[in-house]
């Protein structure tokens, strides 16, 4: 083992890269193929965003003022960039539980005996996930679509939008890996990575006017990370729910949106190399 040690360890800086990409693509289709083989998971996580959907969109429609109205038509447009935000956001929990299931049964101590990039295994997990959300995005788009969500700008800004939606979403699945890398069973990765979300999600912008809140939960939903992302992509799908907030996320968020994924993911990618490194160790 320390033979390899020291031969990575004297292995040119670009090569190191050029194999820590590598092993973290093997990684990836490693999680792929074991999603396929097992559809349930997929299946079960289309499940609740739909849900969500159809019931926020008809039991709540009617009775949420947006801008003034209280058409079901416009809040179903309001509503669709905060359940896509959810649906990538809650995907922490997922990974987390994927990433506490591969090392109770043992995957690091098989990984640690290769001469792989130690970052490969969490790098490669997240981005499956990443392709795992990108496919529950496009189902959930098409069921917007039949509840009569639309978009009313062009095709950039539309793919501008979902490509922040998966930002976003990669980013949050750093947090589910940190989790998952400090709890010793899948069930308490679970419970850990849906106990934080609720908040941050509902108290948000995401399914109500942030205008109509206390100004105290106002201020703290104006700066959520989630909020940011939820305002930018209703701006780049031209859907109702024009903030009136001075809060800078609130002003330019798009903006907000890419810099808070960017520094979740530099910390929290960070912190969960370190775990799995001592783990390994």
């Amino acid at each position: 083992m320390s033979a390899v040690t020291d031969a990575v360890r004297r292995t040119p800086a670009g090569n190191r890269i050029g194999r820590s990409i590598r092993d973290s693509l093997v990684v990836a289709k490693r999680n792929l193929i074991r999603m396929v083989r097992i559809p349930e998971v997929v299946i079960f996580g289309l499940i609740q965003p739909i849900m969500f959907v159809v019931l926020f969109s008809y039991v709540f429609g009617g009775s949420m003022d947006i801008g003034g109205s209280t058409s079901p038509q416009v809040y179903r447009e309001f509503l669709m960039a905060g359940i896509f935000a959810q649906t990538v956001t809650f995907a922490t929990a997922g990974a987390g539980a994927g990433i506490a299931e591969d090392m109770h049964k043992g995957l690091v101590d098989r990984f640690r005996s290769l001469p792989m990039a130690r970052g490969a295994v969490l790098t490669g997990r997240t981005l499956a996930d990443l392709v795992q959300t990108a496919l529950t995005l496009l189902v959930l788009a098409v069921v917007a679509l039949l509840v009569g969500w639309r978009t009313h700008t062009s095709a950039g800004e539309v793919i501008g939008a979902f490509g922040l939606l998966l930002l976003t979403g990669y980013a949050f699945t750093w947090i589910g890996a940190v989790i998952g890398l400090s709890v010793r069973t899948p069930e308490a990765a679970t419970s850990g990575g849906l106990v934080w979300l609720f908040p941050v999600t509902f108290v948000s912008n995401a399914f109500v006017d942030s205008s109509n809140m206390t100004p105290w939960l106002r201020h703290i939903a104006d700066w959520n990370p989630f909020s940011a992302t939820v305002q930018a992509c209703r701006e780049l799908f031209g859907n109702p729910g024009v903030s009136t907030s001075d809060a800078w996320p609130m002003q330019h968020p798009v903006w907000a949106s890419l810099l808070y994924s960017v520094l979740i993911i530099v910390v929290f990618r960070t912190l969960a190399v370190r775990k799995y490194r001592s783990a390994a160790a």
